[in-house]
Parts: C-alpha cells; sequence; structure tokens
C-alpha cells in the first residue's frame, strides 16, 4: 500500500489496529498515522469498518488486537484524557429537539465545563447559525441540524476532530457548504479525520485512507493515489446523434470488460469509462470497438477520479482474495 512521506510527530497512530464481532472481522490489522493539521478522509462502503475504527480512536471499544495511541494518549486504556480533548460528530446528531439551537449547544458546553460564556454566542457567528439561534431543533432542516451538531463537536475548542458520515443524508449544497467549514477548522489548527462513502468528497481531503471489509488497501494523497493507478483511463462516447445510443452502451461495456487488457469499464453518465493496460493504445481501443461494429465510438483520454481507484483496489484486493467477492 502507498503512504506519502510523514514529516511531523502524528496526532492519531495506529498500528495492526483489530475488531472481532464474534468471528466477523470488521476491523482487520489497520495501520496508519495522521499528522496535525490535515484532513484525513477514511473512504469507504457501509460496513467497511469506518465507524468501527473511530469507536476504537475514542476507546468505546477496546480493540481485539493492535493499539490506537491518539493525542499523545492510549484511546483503549486513557479514553477518559482522548474524550476530553477531541471534537466526535456521529452519524446521528446527538441533539435535543425541544431545545433551541442556542440552548444545546450551551448545554454541551456546559458539559465540557467552558468557561467562557460568549463561546456558544462566538459559535454561533463563525458557523453562521445566529439565523437559527432560537428555533426549536426538531423544526431545523437537515442542513441546519448538521451545523449546529459540528458547534456542539468543537464547542470546547478540541485538537482533534473525528466526523463519522457527517454529510451523509443532507443535500448536495449543503455538503459544500459543509466542507468549506471544515477547511475553515483546519484553518485555525484543528486536525480532522472525516469518514465517508462519497468519492468526490475524497478529492477534498489532505490525505485518503481507502477500506474495504475492514482492511485499509491504501492511504495517501489524492494525486498519489491516482497516479499509483496502474494503466490508463480513457473515456468512450457513443456517437449522441445516433438513434438507440443509451441502447449501445451496455454491449459495448459488455464486449470491452472481456478484451485482454481492458482492467475494468464501467458506465459513466451517458459515456463509458475504461482503465487499460499501458501499453493498449487509443487506436488499439478505437479499432475494437470498429470491428464490432461501434464505428462511431469515440476514445477519449481521460483522468483518474477517486472512483477508480477505490474500483481499482478493490478489484486487486479480489484477485488477491477471490474469497473475499
Amino acid at each position: 500500500w502507498w503512504r506519502d512521506k510523514v514529516t511531523s510527530t502524528p496526532i492519531i497512530s495506529v498500528r495492526d489496529l483489530t475488531y472481532r464481532f464474534g468471528d466477523f472481522m470488521a476491523v482487520d490489522h489497520v495501520n496508519f498515522d495522521v499528522e496535525p493539521g490535515q484532513v484525513i478522509g477514511y473512504l469507504g462502503p457501509n460496513g467497511s469498518g469506518k465507524t468501527t475504527t473511530i469507536r476504537m480512536l475514542l476507546g468505546v471499544l477496546r480493540p481485539s488486537e493492535g493499539w490506537a495511541h491518539v493525542l499523545g494518549f492510549d484511546a483503549a486504556s486513557q479514553s477518559e484524557q482522548v474524550r476530553a480533548r477531541l471534537g466526535y460528530m456521529s452519524q446521528k446528531f446527538a441533539l435535543y429537539d425541544e431545545l433551541t439551537a442556542r440552548e444545546n449547544l450551551a448545554f454541551y458546553a456546559d458539559i465540557y465545563g467552558v468557561k467562557e460564556r460568549q463561546r456558544p454566542d462566538v459559535l454561533m457567528d463563525q458557523l453562521a447559525l445566529a439565523a437559527a439561534a432560537n428555533q426549536q431543533v426538531r423544526t431545523l432542516s437537515s442542513g441546519w441540524r448538521q451545523r449546529l451538531a459540528l458547534a456542539v463537536a468543537i464547542v470546547h475548542q478540541p485538537q482533534l476532530l473525528l466526523l463519522d458520515e457527517p454529510t451523509s443524508g443532507v443535500d448536495p449544497s449543503a455538503r459544500r457548504a459543509f466542507w468549506e467549514l471544515i477547511y475553515g477548522l483546519v484553518a485555525e489548527g484543528i486536525t480532522i479525520l472525516v469518514t465517508t462513502h462519497y468519492m468526490d468528497e475524497a478529492e477534498y481531503c489532505n490525505q485518503v485512507g481507502i477500506l474495504s471489509e475492514g482492511k485499509l488497501l491504501a492511504m495517501g494523497s489524492p494525486a498519489h493515489l491516482k497516479e499509483a493507478l496502474p494503466g490508463r483511463m480513457w473515456d468512450i462516447i457513443i456517437g449522441r446523434s445516433e438513434q438507440g445510443q443509451i441502447d449501445q452502451l451496455l454491449p459495448v461495456l459488455d464486449l470491452l470488460n472481456s478484451v485482454p487488457g481492458v482492467l475494468r469499464a464501467s458506465l459513466a453518465g451517458d459515456q463509458l469509462r475504461a482503465l487499460v493496460e499501458t501499453q493498449m493504445s487509443q487506436a488499439d481501443l478505437t479499432r475494437i470497438l470498429a470491428a464490432a461494429g461501434f464505428t462511431s465510438a469515440q476514445v477519449e483520454p481521460a483522468q483518474p477520479m477517486m472512483e477508480d481507484v477505490f474500483m481499482s483496489l478493490v478489484r486487486r484486493k479480489i484477485d488477491h482474495d477471490p474469497s473475499s467477492a
């Protein structure tokens, strides 16, 4: 697996971190470091072990094997010290529906022992929550609730913030606005680890860990991971003016996936994407398509996306361990 060079003391260090639910391996000997002042994305589908990893970092779950050091403390044996110094935002917002937004924030400030009485109002302004300050939480949209949950997570000014699927279930505009808030917090010196199953969100992160079935398949910057992708990417466009263009996509897809040298082909909207071995050229692909009767198909160079990286890594994992398919 790939790793960018470590240049400072990690704020999180994980070695052989493992968790089993009975015979089920939820997290399988994971190793990674998180450097201060970064946004780390932990990317994987539901059930891949992201939340279980977060719970071990919080000290809520004790590892079956291995260890995690968070902010200089052992997460399993010194969980109280860890939780006092980090912020956590769960998938389900832990807010009180009958209280107003400001009352929720003031309540959690008291729980954390925040002495600065103006801290809730400062956060309301910082996260643009002032308009919702006096509304009951049960009346707020998911986007507003999300912002409030983030405010609660940082009310005690933590060094580290763990966000578990924070944008799940919110609309695209709210997701983008939330990531702008994340960048603002990092600029203030907070390190953030965020789990997500949205491939596009990985592009926003300094480092990305890709998780599948409990295994960490790779970790590095998005650019580094894309550069390490084996082969070359091509877009295949079926003539847009042809009758029955959409009907031709599936036959072309089947054709590409049967061709030696094509590592993976997939649908991408109204066209196709193909990852092929480096020696397969644009002319080679065009010739193969024309021989099969798709004479108007256009083959154009494409830039890899994080979804391409993820699918390639999962495919490689299956090839090495067919039982995981």
